[in-house]
């Protein structure tokens, strides 16, 4: 798919919160091209040629770097915009009324942080960044407009609409039915599997698949309805089985057809 690469403009202002940044934005020197997750996202729409038309697509749009721990939406804001991750690792987060949290979903390049502000402008999740994020915003009645005008970007919407759904289905069972072993390897398998449709992924000279992986055990606590201490435990004893290797913020699974019995996963 061929492309022009938008103009990478980071906002002084305001985040999509709508709060006041606390440190001066930097710039990025990004080029929508080299995206690994150019193809699966929404981002082509803007400032590209959309595929088909012939024309050019104008979508009034900001780009924002942030660092690793800062918030990117409040639960229950309003927005006018749909924020897009283009780089870095976030988490839609839902905070409960003893300061515990259950982390929804881990938004990697090219995911729209929530399909619904495509339709309302509320969020009902809290959104941080797990790492230092690139993210670009889109103005919603633009970009509303161009996806319901062209049929291949709204079988695009579509797609990544039912994938959150599935996501959101499986974690609901995950979190009634299965067991410890089970809920981690499916999201560590999942979470290989959406890197590997990014271009994200390496493959090892045993077969193992080795992929970039940030998260911390409180991370995966929260993902996964544990504690950290049992999330210990069960990492401890996957690498003990020879299964995965865990070291400088990267996740190699030796043995992928064995992770997958425990997964549970066909």
């Amino acid at each position: 798919m061929s492309a022009v690469p938008a103009p990478w403009a980071v906002s002084q202002a305001t985040d999509c919160s709508g709060m006041k940044a606390t440190e001066p934005s930097r710039p990025v020197e990004l080029s929508c091209t080299a995206c690994e997750a150019y193809g699966l996202s929404l981002c082509w729409v803007a400032g590209a040629h959309a595929p088909g038309s012939g024309s050019q697509v104008q979508i009034e749009q900001t780009s924002r770097a942030v660092p690793a721990r800062r918030i990117i939406c409040r639960e229950h804001d309003l927005h006018d915009a749909v924020p897009t991750i283009c780089s870095g690792w976030a988490a839609s987060v839902v905070m409960l009324s003893d300061a515990s949290r259950q982390i929804l979903s881990f938004l990697l390049p090219g995911d729209l942080v929530s399909t619904a502000l495509l339709f309302e402008p509320r969020s009902h999740c809290l959104v941080e960044a797990i790492t230092d994020v690139v993210y670009r915003t889109f103005k919603r009645s633009d970009l509303k407009a161009t996806l319901f005008k062209n049929p291949e970007m709204f079988d695009k919407l579509s797609k990544a609409w039912i994938e959150e759904k599935d996501r959101a289905d499986q974690l609901i069972v995950d979190l009634g039915r299965r067991t410890a072993d089970e809920r981690i390897a499916r999201l560590m398998l999942n979470l290989a599997e959406r890197l590997s449709q990014r271009r994200m992924t390496r493959t090892t000279e045993n077969s193992g698949l080795e992929m970039e992986f940030p998260l911390r055990q409180h991370h995966i606590a929260d993902a996964t309805g544990l504690t950290p201490v049992h999330v210990s435990k069960v990492l401890s004893e996957f690498r003990r089985s020879g299964l995965i290797k865990i070291s400088d913020r990267a996740l190699t699974i030796l043995d992928p057809v064995g992770f997958r019995r425990v997964a549970l996963m066909r």
